[in-house]
């Protein structure tokens, strides 16, 4: 079997509202935990429990994310000032 190699280059990956979209994922995953909250006994007697601490988690590991995208987004933000102001080698 052959091994299937590209025959175009990859494009520029998307940058678009990166920490918006974290944030928002994160805060639906704990608006899920806290509706979910009221019926743990249901959950727990029809052994659906899982459900409640994936959304915890989610909303845990989506913490992390945001922190994560906010250093990543500051640091790109501090790499494209610095090219800015480093002058430009022409040659004449």
């Amino acid at each position: 079997m052959a091994k299937w190699t590209p025959k175009h280059e990859a494009p520029e990956p998307l940058e678009g509202p990166v920490v918006a979209t974290i944030t928002g994922g994160t805060i639906l995953w704990f608006v899920l935990f806290l509706v979910q909250v009221p019926f743990y006994g249901w959950f727990d007697d029809h052994g659906h429990l899982w459900w409640l601490w994936t959304c915890l988690a989610g909303a845990g590991l989506g913490l992390i994310g945001i922190w994560y995208v906010r250093g990543r987004d500051a640091a790109l933000k501090k790499a494209a000032a610095e090219a800015e102001q480093q002058p430009s080698a022409t040659t004449e």
